[in-house]
């Protein structure tokens, strides 16, 4: 194993490579000394020129750390990427048209990653369909220079996929906690493990260069082999950054790493207000053993809904980063958990979810329209991307869209979309339950769009919800109010109300073992 400083392997990129990076979202295993350094180089030297950057999942603080080290002119050719949200500075690049932008769905990029490693051509997928990622639609562009295809629909045996093409990698960047003397890489103290194996093995494939990020250097042999992420017969060199945070804003928190339990129930109360309604009309959708994703935003509200309705524990929340149970964190630490019961990688986290594993799935939405479909993606001059929404939204048994009706005295209820993250008419197609949740009004997909089933205490029909909307729904005739304990001040008794987990005919398999004990 070779240690180098970050300037050198800022200097291993050459003008038109490709450079894949492993992290998550607000410096989850970001590797951010290296992505300065190369920020750096160009600054002083005007090199590399024009190279690929791809990420699956956006990389930031919302400023200019994380992909925001290349924010730019002339360094970058083209991004791909799950998401914009943490680096502005590439969003401008793309509104600017001065890269090739493209936002794919964070899973099927995830797992790109892993077929690129086996040599696969590439990956087949059903993710996408239909939004704004399917060729027909968008093929996933953000910008007019992004002109290359890098998704087909195609044909195998009688139904449609999505195909996403391999890319052809020259450097990667990975990161760990701790490198030891043969470069195995360990992951211990990290929020996340992400696709990091993955990233190492595709890079390998292609004969491509793979640098670790690290915060120290440990002696052969003192990582049990079971902590070890990246076998270090895939890194060819470390960087060790002593000054190396867990994230962004924590240096270190025990809880995300899963070195301590804290207690669930310590998450605080939300303030009275519409997204206090909105969460818990939502919450309101759990059952007995549900097992739910949170989305960012407005959703995240479920976990502070659950802990003071005191049904935390009673539940499963997952995030597509690779946490099972506990408590998903929000904010600029989203892709973190409190207290996780387990870490996998991501790949499988969104095998899992592809595969139908998720009950419920609590997303936040920008706009939805007429038909049904959700933007979450491409809105008000803003270019987002779609994160794992577009995996957690087709792969879920239950959508729960939440957000206001209004945003600014502006409807959010439109005509139709700008971009769609989420069909409406596909979910229909798949008999999938949608709900759309306001802090005035909850809809459900029925038929051609959403239907009104359920309107706040005290609001007027036509004055309080449909003027607010640019488009007249449907109205159900068993029109109700909404639950009055959405709007009180104390809990609202979810504890003793929540329903049993709907039947699973698999376990009955157990009925005859049980009775004979």
């Amino acid at each position: 194993m070779k240690q180098i400083t970050a300037a050198q392997a800022a200097a291993l990129l050459k003008d038109g490579d490709t450079l894949l990076i492993g992290g998550s979202g607000g410096g989850h295993a970001v590797p951010d000394a290296l992505l300065a350094a190369v920020g750096e180089r160009f600054r002083t030297t005007g090199a590399p020129r024009g190279i690929t950057a791809v990420h699956p999942v956006g990389l930031g603080d919302g400023k200019t750390r994380g992909a925001g080290h290349l924010a730019q002119k002339g360094l970058l050719k083209r991004v791909a990427s799950g998401t914009f949200v943490n680096s502005p500075g590439i969003a401008r690049l793309a509104l600017d048209e001065e890269i090739e932008a493209y936002t794919m769905p964070q899973g099927a990029m995830s797992q790109l990653m892993r077929e690129m490693a086996a040599g696969r051509p590439g990956l087949l997928t059903k993710t996408g369909l239909h939004t704004f990622v399917d060729p027909r639609i968008g093929g996933a562009r953000q910008s007019q220079r992004a002109t290359e295809d890098l998704i087909e629909v195609v044909q195998f045996r009688g139904e449609e996929y999505l195909f996403y093409k391999p890319y052809d990698v020259n450097v990667a960047f990975v990161r760990g906690s701790a490198a030891d003397e043969d470069g195995n890489i360990s992951m211990e103290h990290e929020a996340v493990t992400l696709e990091m194996l993955s990233i190492a093995q595709a890079a390998r494939r292609c004969g491509a260069i793979v640098v670790a990020q690290v915060k120290s250097i440990v002696p052969r042999g003192s990582i049990h082999p079971k902590m070890v992420k990246v076998p270090g017969i895939l890194v060819d060199a470390v960087v060790v950054d002593p000054d190396q945070w867990q994230t962004y804003e924590t240096q270190d928190s025990p809880a995300y790493s899963g070195h301590v339990r804290v207690a669930l129930e310590d998450i605080p109360r939300l303030p009275a207000g519409p997204r206090r309604v909105v969460a818990r009309r939502g919450a309101l959708e759990l059952f007995e053993g549900a097992i739910c994703n949170l989305g960012s935003g407005i959703s995240t509200g479920i976990a502070n809904v659950a802990a003071e309705e005191g049904v935390l524990r009673r539940i499963c929340l997952t995030n597509e980063q690779g946490n099972i149970g506990g408590a998903p964190a929000s904010g600029n630490e989203a892709g973190a958990a409190m207290s996780p019961d387990a870490q996998i990688d991501q790949p499988y986290q969104f095998d899992f979810y592809d595969g139908g594993g998720l009950d419920l799935a609590f997303l936040s939405f920008a706009e939805f329209d007429a038909e049904g479909n959700v933007n979450v993606s491409r809105f008000g001059g803003r270019i987002v991307g779609p994160g794992g929404f577009i995996n957690i939204s087709q792969g879920a048994g239950t959508c729960i869209f939440g957000g206001t009706l209004t945003a600014g005295g502006a409807p959010k209820a439109v005509q139709q979309v700008e971009q769609i993250t989420f069909s409406g008419r596909y979910a229909g197609e798949r008999g999938q339950r949608v709900l759309y949740v306001t802090e005035r009004a909850v809809f459900r997909l029925d038929g051609g769009g959403p239907e009104l089933i359920e309107i706040a205490p005290g609001a007027d029909l036509e004055n309080d919800v449909i003027a607010a909307m640019a488009f007249r729904p449907r109205v159900s005739p068993n029109l109700r109010r909404m639950d009055e304990a959405l709007f009180a001040e104390g809990p609202m008794g979810l504890a003793s109300r929540l329903p049993g987990r709907p039947a699973r005919p698999a376990l009955d398999r157990f009925a005859p073992a049980q009775a004979a004990e």
